[in-house]
This record gives structure tokens, C-alpha cells and sequence, in this order.
């Protein structure tokens, strides 16, 4: 029996999103999709691409390639580790959505969202990755608002920036072409390095083109927002290594190191100083996620060798810690009227598990110990600091606005009146996705080696980065 690649992790997922629009139960709908997504994610990390395996009388082989309307799909063997990945993280996101009472949006465009983030990775010519991924942010939308309503600034900020990446990125495909042609026209490269440079900028929010994220946490519901901002960076930076890898002109140029180790740091830096001055909690995890992305991008500006595994350590620590803290996020706003500080101050005693999730979640952004984050970021700052001081303190500063802000938050959420009675108001499901969100937190942060099951090949799927 044979199969193919692209028609198992691409078109199966899209499809099976597609049916389950149709489901109006929520239980369903969160098992069937969590269970898909888990189950993808083991059959990439334990069956080999391009090998055929027997099972008593039956074989099976899974091929790399499929070509559709002249385009080809290709998934390599050395990528099976970086499905398993995309999907595991997906399936926290489908398992937890009915904890936060969002499976009947999250989990068919969910899946559908990452089949199409997945394809953006797999096709050939890498040109046409452009418009997978417009086309994932246009069904994010209905994710994001309802019919009923008018979309907020935030939703219609995300829709405009992210739409104004694609030009930019097919004009910067069609010039690179050029460039592989005439490879010393210096001035043809620079500009295709620009616009390419534009583009990345506008899919990955860097400074100061990410005001649409507080504003998208403070219109829309904290869990879905916290899906799209795992799921969308996460894959762009992959993508945007591809380029590094494929094109060694701008792999092995100065300027490019300069830029990412710039835009990285001042991402790190904003997003930890805004987090330290805001009052509402989603927009902390907005400046979280901004200044996760730039974590990812000074790890692409370190030796490639050391860069590329601190990136890829990255992913199941933002995966995880984003997940906890949209889900306590959700929990806290059907509790308390708004996010801002004045309404949810006390929310401790009310909703104990959400409260303690947030703060884990905020530490472990700020590279406290034994959390998640702190095996990379430890790792990311000492090769910034072998490369600059300088760096490495303004690294700091921003690692600094974080720790600032978790304590600021549990003062908020521990300023009860001092005769206010404990009441927890969270339900079941929602207490043992958050108490195993906070498990792998710890687990992440003491044991970063269990992650190497999923991490240890993911850099053979590029031919010169990581090497």
C-alpha cells in the first residue's frame, strides 16, 4: 500500500477541518481534531518517508511528492521530525479548546490553517508558498470575529499587514530568480534582498509593525489569538530559513547578521518594556509572543550551528507556554468582566489554577529557572553575549520587563479584600488542561532533553544550515 506525503499531513487535515464545520458537538469536535493532530504527529515521527515498512502481509510505503495543477508538494524524509512537531503543538490548542469552549471555530479551522501552513513549507516552486499562507490568514478571520459584529482595528490590521507581505515576497521570488541567473549583478541582489527583507517584516510583525497584536488580544477571544500566534510565526521563520539555506549569497552577507541580531533585539527589548508597564493581561501576552518571535530571529543571527538548535528548542516552549497562557486567559475573562487589571484584581481566589497559569506562563517568557523557556534563552544568551555585550544587555532588559510584569501580576491577582471567601468558579476539564499545562512547563524547564525526541533531526532537513 502507498500513500503520499503531501496527501497525509496536507490534504487529509484540510479535508477532515472541512467535515467537521459540520459537527456542532464541541466534545466531538475538540477529540476527533486533537486526536487527528496527535495522531499525525506520531505517524511523522515514527514512519519514515521513503521507506517501505512491512506489517505481516502488509507493506506500506509513504512517498515524498505529489503533483497537483503542474505545482509539486514535496515533503522530505528529514521533515518528519518537523511535522510531528507542528501537529503535537497544534493538538494542545484542539485538546484544549474545549476547556476554553472554543471547538467549534478553533479545531475545523485549526486544522485546516495548519494544512495550509504545512503546504506553504512543502511546495515547489517555493514562490507559490506566498499564497498558502494569505490563504491561511483569510480563513483565520472567521476565527477572530463573528457576522454579527463589525471587526475590531486589531482584526483588520492583522488582515491588511499580513496581506501586504505577499506582494512583497513574490516580487522578491521573481527577483531572486533573476539573481541566480546573473549572480553578479550586485545591485539586482541587493534589491531582491530588500523587498525580501519588507516582506518577512510585515509576516512576522517585527518593530514597529506589530501594533496590531495588543490590539487583536484585547477585541478577540484570548485563545484563538494565541493559536494564530504560535502557529503563523512559527512557520514563517522556518520558511525564512529556507531562504537562508537556499541562497548562500544571503546566508553568508554581514548586513544580513547586523539586520536579524537588530530586529531580534529590538523586539526582545519593546516587547519585554511594554509588557512591564501594561494593565491588561492580554496585552502581556501579546508583547510575549512579540518578543518570542524575536528570540527565533537572534537565533537565526548566531552561528548557524548552535542557532539552528537553539530555534528549533524554541518552538515546544512557545507552543506550550502560549497555549497554557491563552487558555488561563479565556478562563479569567469568563470570570471577571474585561482583562484589565481593575476587573480581574482578586481573580486568585476565584480562579486559582487560570491565575497560577498566567504567572508561569509570564515567568517562563522571562527565562525564570526550571521553567520551559529557560534552556534555550539561557543558551540563545550566552552565544549573543560571546558575540556582544552590548547584545547581550539589552537581551537582558528585555528578559528583565517580563519578570517585572509577573510580579506585577500576581499582586493583581492576589489583592483580594481581605475577607473575600475561596471560590473556585473552573470546571473540571478545565482544571486538568490547565494543571497539565503547568506539569509540562516544569517538565520542559528541568528535563529540556525529553524534547530531543522530536528536536534531534530537525536540523538535516537544510543542507547548509546547522552544518
Amino acid at each position: 500500500m502507498t500513500t503520499n506525503a503531501p496527501a497525509l499531513w496536507i490534504l487529509a487535515p484540510f479535508g477532515f477541518g472541512v467535515l467537521l464545520l459540520f459537527i456542532r458537538n464541541a466534545r466531538a469536535v475538540s477529540l476527533l481534531g486533537g486526536t487527528l493532530a496527535l495522531l499525525l504527529a506520531l505517524t511523522a515521527q515514527f514512519i519514515p518517508i521513503e521507506t517501505a515498512l512491512r506489517f505481516g502481509e502488509l507493506s506500506v510505503k509513504i512517498d515524498s511528492s505529489i503533483s497537483i495543477l503542474g505545482r509539486v508538494l514535496l515533503i522530505s524524509p528529514a521533515e518528519g521530525s518537523l511535522l510531528a512537531l507542528i501537529y503535537a503543538g497544534s493538538s494542545l490548542w484542539f485538546f484544549g479548546s474545549l476547556a476554553a469552549e472554543r471547538s467549534t471555530r478553533v479545531v475545523p479551522i485549526g486544522l485546516m490553517i495548519t494544512a495550509l501552513m504545512v503546504a506553504a513549507l512543502a511546495v515547489q516552486p517555493f514562490l507559490y508558498a506566498a499564497l498558502f499562507i494569505e490563504m491561511a490568514i483569510l480563513i483565520s478571520i472567521p476565527m477572530l470575529s463573528s457576522l454579527y459584529t463589525t471587526p475590531g482595528k486589531g482584526i483588520v490590521r492583522f488582515l491588511i499587514y499580513q496581506t501586504l507581505a505577499m506582494p512583497f515576497i513574490l516580487l522578491a521570488g521573481w527577483l531572486l530568480a533573476g539573481v541566480e541567473a546573473s549572480p553578479g549583478d550586485l545591485a539586482l541582489a541587493a534589491q531582491s534582498a530588500s523587498v525580501l527583507g519588507l516582506g518577512f517584516a510585515f509576516l512576522l510583525a517585527i518593530f514597529p509593525l506589530y501594533n496590531w497584536i495588543p490590539m487583536l488580544m484585547e477585541e478577540s477571544p484570548p485563545f484563538t489569538v494565541g493559536f494564530l500566534l504560535w502557529i503563523l510565526p512559527t512557520i514563517t521563520i522556518i520558511f525564512g530559513a529556507g531562504f537562508l539555506d537556499r541562497y548562500s549569497w544571503i546566508r553568508s552577507s554581514p548586513q544580513l547578521i547586523s539586520a536579524l541580531q537588530s530586529a531580534g533585539l529590538l523586539m526582545v527589548t519593546t516587547g519585554g518594556l511594554w509588557a512591564a508597564f501594561q494593565r491588561h493581561f492580554g496585552r502581556i501576552m501579546a508583547y510575549a509572543s512579540v518578543a518570542e518571535t524575536g528570540f527565533s530571529i537572534l537565533a537565526l543571527s548566531v552561528d548557524s550551528r548552535l542557532g539552528i538548535p537553539i530555534l528549533f528548542l524554541l518552538i515546544p516552549a512557545r507552543a506550550l507556554t502560549l497555549a497554557l497562557w491563552s487558555l488561563a486567559l479565556t478562563i479569567i475573562k469568563e470570570n471577571a468582566e474585561t482583562l484589565r487589571f481593575s476587573s480581574a484584581r482578586g481573580m486568585l481566589r476565584n480562579t486559582p489554577f487560570a491565575a497560577t497559569g498566567i504567572i508561569l506562563a509570564t515567568l517562563s517568557t522571562g527565562a525564570f529557572p526550571l521553567l520551559a523557556s529557560f534552556p534555550p534563552r539561557l543558551a540563545l544568551w550566552e552565544n549573543i553575549s560571546r558575540a556582544s555585550s552590548t547584545s547581550a544587555i539589552w537581551m537582558g532588559i528585555g528578559i528583565a520587563g517580563f519578570l517585572v510584569s509577573a510580579v506585577r501580576s500576581l499582586a493583581v491577582l492576589a489583592m483580594a479584600d481581605e475577607f473575600a471567601s475561596w471560590k473556585p468558579r473552573e470546571n473540571l476539564p478545565q482544571m486538568i488542561m490547565l494543571g497539565l499545562g503547568m506539569i509540562g512547563l516544569f517538565i520542559l524547564g528541568l528535563f529540556p532533553q525529553t524534547a530531543q525526541i522530536f528536536l534531534a533531526q530537525l536540523p538535516l532537513m537544510f543542507e547548509h544550515l546547522g552544518r
